[in-house]
C-alpha cells in the first residue's frame, strides 16, 4: 500500500471521531465506508466499534 494509507494510524481517538462513527453506525453504514470516512482502518474502525458496543452493517 502507499505510505499515506490511514492518516490517524496509531493514534488516539478524538471525541469527534467517536461521535462521527457513533452517527455512522446508527444511520446503518458498511464498515468500509465508516472507515473511509474517519480515515481510520476497517479493522481499527471495528475494534472501536465494539468496545463501544456497536454494531456496524457487514456490507460491502
Amino acid at each position: 500500500m502507499s505510505a499515506d494509507r490511514f492518516e490517524r494510524h496509531r493514534q488516539p481517538w478524538t471525541q469527534d471521531e467517536v461521535q462521527k462513527l457513533h452517527m455512522l453506525a446508527k444511520k446503518g453504514m458498511a464498515l468500509k465506508a465508516i472507515a473511509k470516512a474517519l480515515k481510520r482502518s476497517e479493522e481499527s474502525t471495528k475494534d472501536r466499534a465494539k468496545a463501544d458496543g456497536l454494531n456496524i452493517a457487514k456490507l460491502r
